[in-house]
């Protein structure tokens, strides 16, 4: 009878249920090797198998072989050898490398298990007829999709797709101007020091970027200043991402990029033929950002009011 935890649970119990799944098999190992008057662990299997089919190996390769870590694969070995099951020498071409093998007792006891094998596979796949669904193709099709994407990554982009609704990005109003000063300080200090360009820009934005034409926008979630952005005109059609801050608070939400996604939408809508930003290598998730938001490297760099720059940027309009 399912437990009612999966029940009410569903999907979202998924590690748990292969837990509980791979423990009933386990113990089902156990009691099969014992059949066979072996005093042998079940996790032991994979390099036993392996070794036996393909003779010595060294512990990397076994490990990618069977899917498991060096580690792991280091553990079963020192555990296998204490058992007399297995021999482990240094590599004569090698010798940073340990060549793994079974022992003559090791390789009598395979000599042994064909019969056994023949058995225990014929009785898994009765098992797996048993059910309504191609359990080993659903693994092979889980393990691969795993690969390609964690739960983990699923789960910050769903998470991220759904603060996005709920995060409005505003025009600024006089009554930012200390959250854009404040968000932006915190992350400057960090790391740098502030400069003229910066106590220009904060502490008198509507003189030094609205008034010339440019733009701020404000990040609110739960109606809170969490992320600010600006953009300061420029010649030939260039505006200049700058000033872009997001609240420690907030980050992981995906506020930058609604930031970054509401200045590209911007600059098209007034006609802007390029986007520009400086900034410094030190901050490698705010490089990354831009990266996704389409800008690349500038080789040729351009004169900076900033100390602090290192890399230049740019998105073609």
């Amino acid at each position: 009878m399912e437990p009612e935890f999966y029940q009410i649970a569903g999907v979202m119990a998924i590690g748990s249920r292969l837990r509980r799944l791979s423990e009933m098999v386990t113990l089902d190992g156990a009691a099969i090797f014992r059949l066979q008057q072996m005093d042998f662990e079940p996790r032991w299997f994979p390099v036993f198998y392996m070794l036996s089919e393909r003779g010595p190996m060294h512990v990397t390769d076994l490990a990618q072989r069977i899917g498991q870590s060096h580690a792991s694969v280091s553990q079963v070995a020192k555990e296998m050898e204490k058992d007399d099951l297995l021999t482990k020498v240094r590599d004569k071409q090698d010798g940073r490398k340990s060549l793994l093998s079974l022992s003559e007792a090791g390789e009598a006891i395979a000599g042994k298990m064909a019969d056994f094998y023949d058995d225990v596979y014929q009785s898994v796949a009765d098992l797996l007829a048993e059910t309504d669904h191609n359990f080993w193709g659903a693994m092979q099709d889980l393990e691969l999709a795993l690969e390609t994407k964690s739960i983990t990554r699923r789960v910050e982009e769903r998470r991220k797709a759904r603060l996005s609704e709920v995060i409005q990005i505003v025009p600024y109003q006089p009554a930012y101007q200390q959250a854009f000063r404040d968000i932006n300080v915190a992350w400057i200090e960090q790391y740098f020091t502030m400069e003229a360009a910066d106590y220009a820009a904060l502490d008198h934005p509507q003189t030094y970027i609205l008034d010339k034409g440019g733009f701020i926008f404000v990040a609110l979630f739960e109606g809170e200043p969490v992320g600010v952005v600006a953009m300061l005109k420029m010649p030939d059609a260039t505006y200049e991402l700058a000033k872009m801050g997001v609240s420690p608070l907030a980050q992981g939400k995906g506020v930058g990029y609604l930031l970054g996604q509401k200045v590209i939408a911007k600059a098209r809508e007034v006609g802007a033929s390029r986007l520009y930003l400086e900034s410094n290598t030190l901050l490698q998730p705010a490089i990354n950002l831009y990266y996704k938001l389409g800008f690349t490297r500038l080789v040729n760099k351009l004169p900076s009011p900033y100390a602090r720059s290192n890399i230049q940027m740019e998105l073609l309009l």
